[in-house]
């Protein structure tokens, strides 16, 4: 006779690492490109794809967050790699990320900056990071002190 299976075990190959919590593309390539607006332009076509809303809902969205008026035309223009005199600005595009609720757009203003983006709940985490490091420093000028001092 088989033995019922237990359903409150968990499947150890089943686990998966938790994510990291900066907000980024997992694949910097994905929106690499041969200049900055160029990849500006990937990222928010690849937003625009993955939040599976039509270009006038999203235009209609950012219209509502701004309280301005921003049609479809104009956010077509945004979105063309040809049309280089029409590039969006950083409220507009805030907008943007607000109507696709894709964040990981944000990292593309931070990132050449050498900042990352983290939820905010992991701000904790960082700071007692720093205080270790600053902590550790301190050990470090606290031992050659006391070596100075010792005269060793």
């Amino acid at each position: 006779m088989a033995r019922p299976r237990d359903n409150r075990t968990l499947d150890l190959l089943a686990w998966q690492p938790p994510e990291p919590p900066a907000v980024r593309y997992k694949e910097p390539d994905q929106v690499r490109a041969a200049s900055l607006r160029s990849s500006f332009l990937r990222a928010m076509h690849m937003a625009e794809q993955e939040c599976d809303k039509p270009r006038e809902q999203i235009a209609a969205e950012m219209a509502a967050y701004l309280g301005e008026d921003v049609s479809k035309a104009v956010l077509d223009q945004y979105m063309s790699e040809a049309r280089e005199t029409y590039t969006i600005n950083v409220v507009r595009f805030l907008a943007f990320i607000h109507a696709t609720r894709d964040f990981r757009l944000l990292s593309l203003l931070a990132e050449p900056f050498g900042l990352a983006v983290i939820e905010e709940r992991y701000l904790g985490a960082v700071e007692e990071a720093m205080c270790a490091e600053q902590i550790e420093a301190l050990d470090r000028r606290k031992t050659m002190a006391r070596r100075k001092w010792r005269g060793a």
